[in-house]
């Protein structure tokens, strides 16, 4: 069993991180995004930069002139790419526009309509799913989508909406069978955001500095052509999507995140001397180099092999879970512990600790709560095991 990656991931590792180093990390003191997306005169060169070297569209399938890159390398670069606090945390387009994964499930005429031109930038989408009372049960969602005729009648509510208030367009999930529910009773629907009946209701700021919007349907209009798939399968798609979310968003992010505020304290350790040591010579300061080290280690190992699995066509579900768990209460005490050990300089904003601290604080709830994703894992294994 060979651990190491393959040679042309641990080439395109070092090209992500050359790139991260030279031009996003000096970036960090003129842009630390508190929610907004970076500005043109920063995002611009630094795509022209990223095109040159090969570094576009990276989830985007070849036939539509991306690199079709699986979820192991998108997870490398992913891991590289967020060592750095000058991309904001819940948008990246560096590498080319966001494209929804559910965008690829359209029929030949949507694809004209909604994909190619998010593809080309002339079109910006969000992805509306949660509500006030189903965040982490999403399968508990009351917004309704009627038929009538050639359109669907869409009421509800939907809240903690990423992008929604630049979105041309949402990509919203909405009930269609009220009885099958997430069984093939959920729909995925293309809504104008100009659609009469559509209000973006308020933003909701949060501790990280974004402000996700809360959006509103009423009577809502949406042609049946406007259908993702199949009537009733727009759940499935979603959990596809939020899966891989999971490994490579919440998974791969934390490594890298992890692995440069532990660069970080051992650094920092070896310059600062106390009552005339250097902090590195510290038990107390070893001790917590040596737990973070430990388990950003046992993380690596679990986004990576998860990563693998799923581009082996597995079912990850169970696996995906314990990344999401791991990687993001792993993250969160790495980084405490790199301010603990920085000090008063660990709280300025003058590094980037602090806001680490906010963001990863966020991702513990986000997609899918830590103890809701522990509970399920334990349903399915005892569930599997009784079964047996």
């Amino acid at each position: 069993m060979d651990f190491n990656l393959p040679e042309e991931l641990q080439i395109l590792k070092e090209t992500v991180r050359r790139f991260v180093e030279k031009e996003l990390i000096p970036l960090e003191r003129e842009f630390r995004p508190e929610g907004e997306e970076m500005p043109e005169r920063l995002l611009k060169p630094l795509q022209e930069k990223a095109k040159a070297i090969g570094l576009w569209l990276l989830d985007v399938p070849e036939e539509y002139g991306g690199a079709g890159l699986g979820l192991l390398p998108r997870c490398v670069i992913a891991e590289e790419l967020f060592r750095t606090v000058a991309v904001p945390f819940r948008s990246n387009e560096i590498f080319g526009p966001e494209v929804r994964a559910v965008l690829f499930h359209c029929n030949e005429e949507q694809k004209q309509r909604f994909l190619t031109p998010v593809l080309k930038g002339e079109m910006k989408v969000c992805f509306a799913q949660t509500e006030p009372d189903a965040g982490s049960d999403p399968a508990s969602m009351r917004t309704r989508a009627v038929r009538d005729g050639d359109y669907f009648i869409l009421n509800g509510t939907k809240r903690f909406i990423t992008g929604a208030g630049r979105a041309d367009f949402a990509q919203v999930m909405a009930v269609t069978d009220p009885e099958k529910r997430a069984r093939g009773g959920v729909t995925c629907f293309m809504v104008d955001m100009k659609s009469p009946g559509v209000l973006l209701e308020r933003q909701w700021p949060t501790m990280m500095g974004d402000a996700p919007w809360q959006i509103v349907f009423e009577n809502v209009k949406v042609p049946a052509a406007n259908v993702i798939g199949d009537v009733g399968g727009g759940f499935s798609l979603a959990q596809k999507w939020i899966t891989e979310g999971r490994i490579r968003g919440h998974g791969a992010r934390c490594l890298g995140i992890a692995g440069r505020a532990l660069d970080m304290m051992i650094d920092y350790s070896h310059h600062r001397v106390t009552f005339g040591r250097p902090l590195a010579d510290r038990q107390a300061v070893q001790f917590m180099v040596a737990d973070s080290a430990m388990e950003l280690h046992a993380c690596r190992l679990m986004v990576y092999e998860c990563a693998w699995r799923h581009d082996q066509g597995e079912d990850v579900r169970n696996l995906s879970y314990m990344v999401k768990v791991m990687a993001t209460e792993m993250v969160g005490r790495v980084v405490d512990r790199s301010i603990q050990v920085h000090g008063g300089v660990g709280l300025t904003k003058d590094l980037p600790l602090e806001w680490w601290y906010r963001q990863v604080r966020s991702i513990r709830i986000t997609e899918g709560a830590t103890e809701v994703l522990r509970w399920r894992l334990a349903q399915n294994l005892m569930r599997t095991q009784r079964q047996d």
